[in-house]
């Protein structure tokens, strides 16, 4: 397995885990996402695996589909989307891997978005997966994605020190405030 599916094998598993961790109070808890508590936060996570299946198995996502809550076990949910993720990958042509890197970054930062909202150390969050999404974020992320309002899906970059951590870098970058706290 190419280095870029065990990659993104880790980051569906620290997405996995912290899909896990919600407890039935944090259901409802506001997110670093604007307008999303933890639920809408979780059905973004687990039925955008959905697309990126599509995707890796060369179909077209559809990216506009209205997301319901997910019902039942959350983290059953997860599991099962995620291994037919990876299952698409490992029998996909090598030349269409490298968007497998959009879907590590996109793990990272949804990582650290859930990890922020119930209360998880970000420490605890696996270094490879958020450098590599940086590295992936900071190629791909164009000015014309970012912005308030509009259809853009990213907000202005936030502005962190050079010394922060590097999950709140990541954080940053992708428009989300690395100081914000749940309430």
């Amino acid at each position: 397995m190419s280095d870029t599916l065990v990659l993104l094998e880790r980051a569906l598993d620290q997405t996995g885990g912290l899909v896990a961790a919600v407890t039935p109070e944090q259901r409802h808890a506001p997110t670093p996402c604007s307008g999303w508590d933890v639920s809408d936060l979780v059905g973004h996570v687990v039925y955008g695996l959905d697309n990126f299946t599509a995707s890796a198995r060369g179909e077209k996502p559809e990216w506009g589909r209205p997301r319901p809550p997910v019902e039942g076990d959350w983290s059953a949910a997860f599991r099962t989307r995620a291994a037919a993720l990876l299952d698409a990958w490992r029998s996909a042509p090598e030349d269409r891997r490298p968007q497998a890197e959009l879907q590590i970054t996109e793990q990272a930062v949804h990582s650290w978005d859930l990890a922020r909202a119930t209360g998880h150390p970000a420490a605890e969050l696996d270094a490879e997966v958020g450098e590599q999404a940086l590295r992936h974020g900071r190629a791909m992320l164009k000015p014309e994605y970012r912005g308030a309002g509009g259809n853009n899906a990213f907000g202005d970059e936030v502005p962190v020190p050079d010394d922060a951590s590097l999950y709140d870098r990541l954080a940053g970058w992708f428009g989300r405030d690395p100081a914000w706290q749940p309430g």
